[in-house]
């Protein structure tokens, strides 16, 4: 579990800037997530992984299918290779990983408490660039919250936060765990409102909300108003009450409405790419333009509308204009990309795990319950950020962490013998040690 433990949390070290067009940065998370799935491959040759089932090895592996379709089909297939790499580790190597690896209930909760923290310290740090105003250039002023990631990832933080703020609603709602376990995870999920809100990032406050209703719903319509209501309460004593970038804040959310009446620039860019790429797939329907053909596409079937890039500055960075490189929506990036081959392959796998999660958190007993209601709360963020955002930047791998822990939990083993160790896990709290090893398994 170490090396799962250290792909979440590697994501504390800062990385410099460095310029958005060059491919091939390989931070320290992205090292931890080869060291994971080296660590699968030799158990797996040893025979000590989960059993995957036929379901499981359709969804985990189709998409490797699609990715070397697009790739091979590529105008530069040389140039395709680094997006090729980069999708076969974050769809395909890292959640079969974390499916084959993760064991029971008590290594589960632990890579979910690898996010809680995670998201509390980078959130600590937000808030600092916040009062301290050495955020991101925001409106004219040094106030953005972005955490490790700087000015040119202003998602990071966000992402990563929203990752926490989720999975500890979902624990502090799970009716198997102990009062204190959900007190705490309580305690975090309102702490961790703070930064959300000084991150200005609109996409993750939807998927957020999004994400949070369904646990909510999912775990019963008592605990949730309980947790609804202190929710809103912390919103109003933070906004409310000290005024914390209240204006901002405001404005932020009724620019949410503006996408026809009066977008902002930003709106109006997201839009026009949205449209290059469908312009994309309508020329090469099957197959797409290639992977990381997108940039070199773009111009020649954008509108004059798009700018040539977003301003960045602040947070220790000088000012840097930041190419448009994606349409910021993962769906259309892949169809404009990997045309219907792809898009079939990659979002097919996501509605099977989705369907499969929701029904198995809907039968699940209560001592695993948090397990699901964790991976399903994740999963749909993960599928509602996709409709804003796409991959790209340090947090690219928790992608991939996500997905496996989803997989995890909607493809339980086919001889059902980690149902039994996830009931056992259970008993042991939010982030439990792994299960005892005795005889050969203990050397």
């Amino acid at each position: 579990m170490v090396p799962l433990a250290a792909t979440v949390l590697l994501l504390l070290a800062p990385i410099a800037a460095g310029d958005a067009s060059t491919s091939g940065k390989v931070g320290p998370a992205d090292a931890a997530s080869l060291l994971l799935v080296v660590v699968c491959a030799v158990q797996a040759l040893r025979g000590r992984v989960r059993e995957l089932s036929p379901l499981g090895v359709l969804v985990l592996g189709v998409p490797a299918v699609g990715l070397a379709v697009a790739t091979a089909t590529a105008g530069d297939p040389y140039a395709a290779l680094p997006g090729f790499v980069r999708y076969l580790q974050v769809f395909v190597l890292v959640p079969a990983a974390i499916v084959l690896l993760v064991r029971d209930a008590g290594e589960f909760r632990l890579a979910a408490g690898c996010f809680v923290v995670l998201a509390l310290v980078q959130g600590a740090v937000g808030v600092v660039q916040f009062a301290t105003h050495t955020g991101a250039s925001y409106q004219g002023e040094d106030i953005r919250a972005v955490g490790t990631f700087g000015p040119g990832d202003v998602m990071g933080m966000a992402t990563v936060v929203a990752y926490g703020l989720v999975a500890a609603t979902a624990a502090a709602l799970a009716p198997g765990l102990p009062g204190r376990v959900r007190r705490i995870a309580g305690g975090a999920a309102l702490v961790l409102v703070v930064p959300l809100v000084l991150s200005f990032s609109r996409g993750a406050w939807i998927a957020t909300v999004g994400a949070a209703v369904l646990v909510m719903v999912l775990a019963g319509i008592r605990r949730a108003l309980k947790v609804l209501l202190a929710l809103v309460a912390a919103g109003v004593v933070l906004v409310g009450g000290f005024g914390v970038g209240s204006e901002m804040v405001a404005e932020r959310l009724t620019s949410i409405t503006q996408v026809s009446s009066a977008p902002d620039q930003s709106v109006t860019d997201r839009y026009t790419m949205w449209a290059a790429a469908g312009s994309m797939w309508r020329e090469r329907p099957a197959v797409g333009v290639g992977l990381k053909g997108f940039p070199a596409n773009r111009d020649g079937h954008s509108s004059l509308g798009l700018s040539s890039g977003s301003d960045t500055a602040g947070a220790g960075q000088a000012y840097i204009r930041q190419p448009l490189l994606s349409p910021h929506n993962m769906y259309l990036l892949v169809l404009s990309e990997q045309g219907l081959i792809g898009l079939t392959a990659l979002a097919g796998g996501w509605a099977a795990l989705l369907v499969a999660g929701l029904r198995r958190c809907a039968r699940g007993g209560a001592g695993i319950r948090d397990c699901g209601l964790i991976a399903v709360g994740l999963f749909v963020w993960q599928l509602i950020d996709f409709l804003y955002a796409d991959i790209g930047g340090p947090s690219t791998v928790l992608t991939g962490v996500i997905i496996g822990l989803a997989a995890w939990w909607a493809l339980p083993s086919p001889s059902g013998g980690d149902t039994a160790a996830a009931a056992a896990g259970g008993r042991t709290g939010l982030v439990a040690a792994p299960r005892a090893a005795s005889g050969a398994d203990g050397r």
